[in-house]
């Protein structure tokens, strides 16, 4: 008897009976022999992918007046970061980094995403700079140490809730020069543990020729300083990953151009910046390089900002935080010398010293450090 499930072909003997055959949706796959229908999972996926959304959280590093907020706002075209409000002369320069997270929920299509971007105002705004990227560490830190607590739940949630820092964009001023020692301090020890995007804020200010000799330095400092940037080359998983990461290597940083600001050029509503002596329009390549940044991060790279992030950040994290508990369980040597021998010269044993709550010192230490 035979039954048809979708593309699943059955035979249990040698009579075939159509009256028994049963067909679940629209696609028919009757004179396909041998045909399973492996490649419906791929809609299972997208159907299961839409219902749970998507989360991603950006962080925007870089000192006062680069366009960080408004650039945010140009990537998703909405008001998804604060505007810098002008601060009262005695805090205009803040004496710490104040580090600020904002989420929405993005529609477009039946898609739906919780982004949050993480701003850091304070960030190379004071006249000692000295360890001002030891807030953001801890800050990215304190997601990885958040999401590990949930996950080593003996009753953890079916979705853990995902609040880890998948991308830092890194803004650098338009100098035209070279790139400041804070810079290369601070892209050097945050490459380590989060994906870093560095781009030219305000690239506008630049002519063609002082944009190009601007990238190039900024790509021999980083290859200098042993800075990786994302996309990582040991991260490529293919010779046609590795063609299509290259090319956008040889691209960064991207020199970008951001406004909320609607201009009519040619008939067409464009996202831009007004000049005196013409339109500067945001997404086009001519102009800048901001259509390349948000291909990278929205349409291409993103899932696998995601995974690096998961993988190989967080991993990272993860192990070093286990093997620091770990560490709690491990017997000295001095222990056992410690112990009294017998007369007869065998050691004695030392009964176990509980908690009030019947717990040795030891689980007790380490279920505190969990």
């Amino acid at each position: 008897m035979t039954e048809s499930l979708r593309g699943f072909r059955v035979s249990g003997g040698n009579m075939i009976s159509p009256s028994r055959t049963r067909t679940f949706g629209d696609k028919s796959h009757g004179g396909e022999f041998g045909y399973v229908g492996i490649d419906a999972i791929l809609e299972q996926m997208r159907r299961k992918a839409m219902k749970q959304g998507f989360e991603l959280n950006l962080m925007v590093v870089g000192q006062s007046g680069l366009g960080k907020s408004t650039l945010m706002n140009t990537l998703f075209k909405s008001k998804v970061s604060r505007k810098s409000v002008k601060p009262d002369p005695e805090e205009r320069i803040p004496k710490t980094i104040d580090i600020k997270s904002i989420s929405h929920d993005i529609e477009e299509k039946g898609v739906r995403m919780k982004l949050t971007v993480i701003d850091t105002p304070g960030f190379g705004d004071q006249i000692n700079n000295e360890n001002c990227w030891l807030p953001i560490m801890k800050f990215i830190n304190d997601q990885y140490e958040a999401y590990l607590q949930e996950e080593i739940n003996i009753d953890r949630k079916k979705r853990i809730p995902d609040s880890r820092v998948h991308c830092c964009i890194y803004f650098i001023p338009p100098t035209g020069h070279c790139l400041r020692p804070l810079d290369v301090e601070f892209m050097r020890r945050l490459s380590k543990v989060v994906n870093i995007v560095p781009v030219i804020a305000k690239a506008d200010t630049l002519t063609l020729e002082e944009r190009d000799f601007f990238k190039q330095t900024i790509r021999e400092e980083l290859r200098a300083n042993g800075i990786d940037v994302y996309p990582q080359k040991e991260f490529d998983e293919d010779a046609e990953d590795r063609l299509i990461n290259d090319k956008i290597r040889e691209a960064i940083p991207f020199a970008v151009v951001g406004s909320d600001q609607e201009y009519q050029v040619n008939g067409k509503r464009i996202l831009g910046r007004k000049t005196k002596w013409g339109t500067i329009e945001v997404e086009n390549i001519a102009h800048c390089e901001f259509a390349y940044l948000r291909d990278l991060l929205i349409r291409t790279h993103m899932q696998n900002i995601k995974d690096i992030t998961s993988n190989i950040h967080y991993e990272t994290y993860r192990v070093r935080r286990l093997n620091e508990s770990n560490g709690h369980f491990s017997i000295q040597p001095s222990d056992h010398a410690a112990v009294p021998p017998k007369a007869n010269g065998q050691h004695e044993e030392q009964p176990a010293v509980l908690q009030a709550n019947g717990v040795p010192p030891q689980l007790e230490v380490l279920s505190h450090e969990l």
